[in-house]
């Protein structure tokens, strides 16, 4: 016999213990799994169990009470705390002598001493179970204080944790407790007179990654490049005039500057971080390379700072070219970082101990209303705000008059690197070389990216941006030394083969610039689609997976399916998934002809075709350097991974949203996708094959470095004053299903919480997970059994628990296909009652409502609030309300309680049947297409429990929401 022990179709009827969990728990549990299953998931053995689940209310106090449960936090989630130890407060007295004047001469006036005290706390705070990544934002009665000028110390709560200096040296190193496994804050010598000489309240931002990436990052790209003081660690102040003054990089008030508390929140959620690339940003000013300028700009003409004024390249801010405005009045962008503020930058970097990467980048500054002619549309002007990869020579390649492939387009080509692209990459390595002589070296530099307009442009002889390149790298070489990589990162359509003339002619023009010795490695912006799914109720990717987000099919899909197997010939292809494959007739080298397949165009010569006919071998040796990836991202947006090149940007011509997206925010498919990318080629990784990124015999290392696989991007500004101070930044807004993974890499993947959960909690049975849901945060605030811990998340989120012959599996709402049951499956137990026996309950027994009860992740505060769904129809009047210690969006939870009362609505139709015992691959949660004497002939239907007999297997099913759970 198998059950669903945790059943979600009717969890929300009635008390937390109502409908099938607590009809099912005392008479199927222990024949499911046996005693020892039933007591790891329940706590005690006795015969009456309550139940009642984590609850978070708004955040309690400070206390100290003997006994106090030690709460565990999973994601980011605001907590109070315990007082742990103490001393006595430390009490200064300040005396003054003040005297009255007197009117008589020569006779002293009236004296008074006047005596103030100051007091000052040493203390300790415990705050959860260990190991926590950090804690972040720090509240005192209510409010949110300043902790710099504080002296406090955070212990994560290791198993190797040292005792706290302070606390040794006020009761000695044999009686100063290390409170291993405890997450705690010291406060030494805390000032009181702002909390009214008392301890205040504290409240505590916790955060305590949950997912499967934040791990795996070894390399992250640092943006913004254009923040005139963004990136500078130490203060820098705007003066307003009439003594007024602002600060131009602090918005938060965890460290002295935003890059600071940045970085400090990097390390701490990406553990294994090694290599930062430095994002520095010049502007280009027209999409015709001839006509193009590449300047530093500012962000305005009259700002005033201090301590030092902005300069880069020896041009100050009066010289300096302004950014363009938005229609709002706004900078469209920051201006370009600072030098001084990049130098010190970098130091930290070094100091921190992580690898630099500098990473010189052009944003192109074209407004709206422009006026300049478009090089690719004839009689058009340029989109505003475009990619540098549309930079090309005028008219573009293909247009009517267009000068490719001659002495003119070489002109113009080389006009782009004269009018400032050159003397951008050289002034960054004349910066490094400077670095590195006071001992601060980079590890590695990139010459340039994403040029694909330009690196394909032919002039009368070879690729003229080719070989600026190559003269560029040749220059770097000279002044960086042998130490430092060159690569350049080529857009993922760029790296390969330029195929012209329906196939015919195929070159591969940046094979000279990969070739050349003082290129280090092949730098590839790594944003091919990945997945192709839909919203539709069939279609093609359904075969493979049941679910965008599943793991094995977004790894597999690295290296299969579109721009690998197959590709759209146009938009109306697409809408069809008309797939044609992808194939090479004449020579059976299909590698050349697809962008994702990274070990044909690695491991292959690469032989160039004109008229179809191979003629020329190019410079590339197989095999021979590694492959960096300068950039990998997913925006988290829905089916980001169906197109991770496009970026949500309303100001610019290129926003756009992946195919078959609905703009919905979906940090998870965003996660995943990179998890799914680094995985495929980390040999640390589970499931690693050594195919998928196999050893060069020519270096010795793997195809694709791990340690340089950059994601795409972590924010200076930190989170979450990035993006809440949306006065200050005009990106703000693209953040929500933007490529920055700041402020969801500290979240939870749902199937590894549950794991987690259940690890931590001592169950050691066997469990599958298959669960595809994010959320910010999860707080189990008192000892609980797993059951109980877990019996919220899978009411919310809808999961089937499921205990069969002592295996615990769990399955969330998925697009699974059905299994049809014939009507031969089905057996007849008696003549005289029907084989399927159907049932609908009483629309009375239905809930009118349901109501969540959860932390909103993006109130200021983690304020709680209310998700609710409602359906008043009927007869219908019982209301079901949830609290949930989940900390989530509220936009998020309203979906929440809409999927799981959609799901109590569809568990009326029940129906008990029995199928033959050959069907023993069915288990509990299997969605169901059952023979029925209804319009279709088949009504879909959800195993909850399954009573095998030798007569056959009796399966009881609830009927299930005819709406695709992806639209909820």
């Amino acid at each position: 016999m198998a059950t669903l022990i945790l059943s979600t179709a009717g969890a929300a009827v009635g008390t937390a213990l109502g409908g099938p969990i607590g009809s099912v728990v005392g008479r199927v549990l222990g024949a499911a799994a046996g005693a020892g299953l039933d007591g790891m998931l329940s706590g005690s053995g006795r015969h009456t169990r309550f139940v009642e689940g984590p609850r978070l209310a708004d955040v309690a106090g400070l206390s100290s009470t003997e006994g106090d449960p030690i709460p565990r936090v999973y994601g980011r989630a605001k907590i109070g705390g315990s007082l742990i130890w103490a001393t006595r407060a430390r009490e200064v007295a300040n005396t003054t002598v003040e005297r009255a004047a007197s009117a008589s001469k020569g006779a002293g006036g009236q004296k008074t001493v006047r005596t103030r005290y100051a007091y000052f706390a040493n203390l300790a705070v415990g705050l959860c179970e260990g190991e926590i990544a950090m804690v972040r934002r720090i509240w005192a009665d209510g409010r949110e204080i300043d902790q710099v000028g504080i002296t406090l110390r955070v212990h994560a709560g290791g198993p190797d944790q040292a005792p706290d200096p302070l606390i040794v040296a006020k009761e000695g190193a044999e009686n100063a407790p290390a409170y291993r496994g405890l997450a705690y804050v010291v406060f030494e010598n805390l000032p009181l007179a702002d909390f009214g000489n008392r301890v205040p309240q504290f409240a505590f931002e916790v955060v305590r990654p949950v997912n499967g990436l934040y791990h795996r990052i070894r390399a992250v790209d640092l943006i913004p490049g254009a923040g005139e003081f963004a990136l500078d660690p130490n203060r820098v102040t705007v003066d307003l005039g009439l003594g007024r003054t602002e600060a131009a990089n602090r918005h938060q008030l965890q460290r002295a500057t935003d890059v600071t508390a940045s970085l400090d929140a990097l390390q701490a959620l990406c553990p294994n971080l090694r290599r930062v690339a430095v994002v520095a940003t010049w502007f280009g000013t027209d999409l015709r390379a001839g006509a193009c300028r590449v300047v530093p700009k500012v962000e305005t003409r009259g700002k005033r700072t201090t301590p030092e004024a902005w300069s880069v390249a020896g041009i100050t801010r009066d010289k300096a070219d302004v950014v363009s405005t938005l229609p709002d009045g706004t900078p469209a962008y920051g201006g370009t970082p600072s030098d001084a503020g990049l130098t010190r930058l970098v130091a930290e970097l070094a100091a921190r101990g992580l690898d630099v990467l500098l990473y010189p980048f052009v944003m192109m500054d074209v407004p709206a209303d422009n006026g300049l002619p478009d090089p690719r549309v004839p009689g058009g002007t340029q989109p505003p705000y475009p990619w540098r990869g549309r930079i090309t020579c005028d008219p573009a390649p293909g247009v009517s008059g267009s000068p490719d492939g001659t002495a003119a387009a070489e002109a113009q080509v080389q006009g782009f690197f004269a009018n400032g692209y050159r003397a951008a990459v050289l002034h960054y390595a004349g910066l490094a070389a400077l670095w590195a002589a006071s001992g601060v070296r980079i590890a590695g530099f990139v010459i340039g990216s994403e040029l694909v307009g330009l690196t394909r442009v032919q002039g009368a002889a070879g690729y003229p941006a080719v070989q600026a390149l190559r003269s560029l790298a040749a220059d770097l070489r000279g002044r960086l030394g042998s130490g430092v990589t060159l690569v350049y990162g080529a857009d993922w359509t760029e790296y390969g083969a330029h195929v012209r003339d329906g196939g015919t002619t195929i070159r591969f023009p940046l094979d000279d610039l990969f070739a050349d010795p003082n290129i280090g490695a092949v730098g590839i912006d790594w944003y091919p689609p990945v997945t192709d799914w839909r919203d539709a109720p069939e279609h093609a990717d359904l075969a493979v997976a049941g679910d965008i987000a599943d793991r094995a099919y977004l790894k597999a899909r690295v290296a299969s399916g579109e721009a690998f197997d197959w590709y759209y010939a146009d938009a109306a292809g697409r809408a069809a998934q008309d797939r044609r494959p992808i194939r090479d007739g004449a020579y059976g080298k299909p590698w050349i002809f697809r962008p994702k397949d990274l070990i044909g165009w690695w491991s292959n010569p690469h032989v160039e075709r004109d008229g179809g006919v191979e003629t020329r071998a190019t410079a590339w040796v197989p095999k021979a350097k590694p492959i960096w990836l300068t950039e990998v991202g997913v925006p988290a947006v829905d089916k980001g991974t169906n197109g991770p090149n496009v970026f949500p940007d309303p100001k610019s011509a290129e926003g756009a949203y992946p195919p078959e997206s609905r703009a919905l925010r979906d940090e998870l498919i965003q996660l995943r996708g990179l998890e799914a990318v680094i995985a495929r080629f980390d040999p640390e990784a589970a499931g690693f094959a050594e195919a998928d990124n196999p050893v060069s015999p020519v270096y010795g290392g793997r195809m694709v470095d791990p340690g340089s696989i950059f994601v795409w991007s972590w924010d200076a500004r930190p989170f979450p004053a990035f993006p809440a101070v949306q006065k200050v930044w005009a990106d703000t807004a693209n953040w929500r299903v933007g490529h920055w993974i700041t402020g969801r890499i500290e979240g939870c993947d749902l199937d590894l919480l549950v794991l987690k959960i259940l690890a931590e909690l001592g169950f050691d049975a066997p469990v599958a997970v298959e669960a595809a849901a994010f959320l910010d945060g999860y707080v189990v605030d008192r000892p609980l059994s797993a059951r109980a811990a877990l019996e919220t998340l899978a009411q919310v989120y809808g999961l089937d628990v499921s205990a069969v012959a002592g295996r615990l599996h769990l399955r969330g709402p998925r697009r699974d296909r059905p299994v049809v049951l014939a009507e031969a499956d089905l057996v007849r137990l008696s003549e005289d009652k029907p084989v399927l026996r159907q049932v609908r309950a009483e629309e009375s027994a239905l809930p009118r409502s349901v109501t969540f009860g959860i932390t909103d992740s993006e109130s200021p505060d983690y304020r709680r609030a209310a998700a609710a769904a409602i359906r008043p129809v009927g007869q219908r009047r019982r209301e079901t309300r949830i609290e949930a210690a989940i900390v989530t969006r509220r936009e998020t939870g309203d979906d929440l309680a809409e999927a799981m009362l959609d799901r109590v609505i569809a568990a009326r139709d029940s129906a008990v049947f029995t199928v033959s015992p050959r069907r023993v691959e069915l288990e509990p949660g299997d969605l169901l297409a059952v023979p029925a004497d209804v319009p279709g002939g088949t009504v879909l239907r959800r195993i909850d429990r399954i009573d095998d007999a030798p007569t056959g297997r009796r399966i009881e099913a609830g009927g299930v929401d005819p709406v695709d759970p992806a639209q909820h």
